[in-house]
């Protein structure tokens, strides 16, 4: 009941500030999705997809073996990734014991390679190597891990993110959704955060960030879309088909960016921790969450029609 009249007050309030911005930053409330701008699909045509569907995940699009197995509070590891009823589903759990690291020869002299320890695992999946696209709309629909101390997210990279240069114009880390919110159940709990990274990630880091999106529904046990269109002038975020906010800041990136959908558990050097993500620290009693499921139904990718070649070869 409480939780219901949260959620009343905050959509009247932000109403009736008109969705203040200034406002809404300084309580820190979640914004709610534009009902009359909505993302024209008509403008754009299907490239590249998974639908999940089989009982493996589709190697020709995605990778999991990478270099990086101790991630922020926890590891990353292939075998919490599946698919499952035409859905990827990555998985989280704790484990008393280390995992097997199936690619150690191939990566153990890497400089950020670390050994798996006992601890908190999860997965992720990139098209790195495998597909790259520059501009369009990408997409996902999916259910978010209904756990504390982690959050999913469905986001874009690529290798010119590292130039420190003052613009994100060479690359920058696009990130449609993070899961933060799960703990805040009276303080919209119900809302995913957006936003963008620029210029490694040190000292000379830059980026903005809309804030929190806020959902009708509930995230945890239904399914949404998050998507972002992305043009040579900005990023416009949306969430099923509306949108949520803009962003330029640094300049938008000019080249072809990865895909990644991941789990993480905030924290550092593999501990779980609270951090500043707001996703808290895991319960030392695991409730019935546990393992925590990110379960995707779909990824796809759209390319202006524009910009696409013509049946002869040349661009219209």
């Amino acid at each position: 009941m409480f939780r219901s009249m949260m959620k009343a007050f905050l959509a009247v309030l932000l109403t009736l500030t008109s969705l203040s911005t200034p406002l809404t930053n300084f309580l820190s409330l979640p914004h709610l999705p534009s009902k009359t701008k909505t993302v024209d699909m008509n403008q754009f045509e299907l490239v590249w997809s998974d639908e999940f569907d089989g009982d493996s995940l589709d190697r020709s699009k995605w990778s999991y073996e990478w270099w990086i197995t101790e991630r922020k509070g926890g590891f990353w590891h292939e075998d919490m990734i599946s698919v499952r009823d035409g859905n990827l589903v990555i998985s989280a759990q704790y484990f008393d014991h280390p995992l097997e690291n199936r690619y150690y020869e191939q990566w153990h002299d890497v400089i950020d390679f670390k050994p798996y320890r006992a601890g908190w695992y999860t997965g992720q999946i990139v098209t790195r190597d495998k597909y790259k696209q520059t501009y369009g709309y990408f997409e996902t629909r999916c259910i978010l891990p209904a756990a504390t101390g982690l959050w999913s997210a469905f986001w874009m990279m690529n290798e010119g993110v590292y130039n420190v240069d003052g613009s994100g114009q060479d690359g920058t880390e696009v990130d449609v959704f993070e899961s933060f919110y799960y703990k805040d159940h009276w303080w919209g709990a119900d809302a995913i955060s957006t936003g963008i990274h620029y210029d490694g990630y040190g000292d000379d880091e830059k980026g903005d960030s809309i804030g929190k999106s806020y959902l009708a529904g509930d995230p945890y046990k239904e399914y949404n879309t998050y998507g972002v269109e992305w043009s040579p002038e900005e990023y416009i975020f949306y969430i099923n088909g509306h949108e949520t906010g803009r962003l330029s800041t640094g300049g938008v990136s000019q080249n072809p960016e990865f895909l990644l959908l991941s789990v993480e558990f905030g924290g550092k050097d593999g501990v779980q921790s609270s951090d500043r993500t707001s996703t808290g620290k895991i319960s030392k009693t695991p409730d019935e969450n546990w393992p925590a499921e990110f379960i995707v139904d779909y990824v796809r990718c759209y390319q202006y029609k524009s910009l696409l070649p013509a049946a002869d070869g040349i661009h219209p």
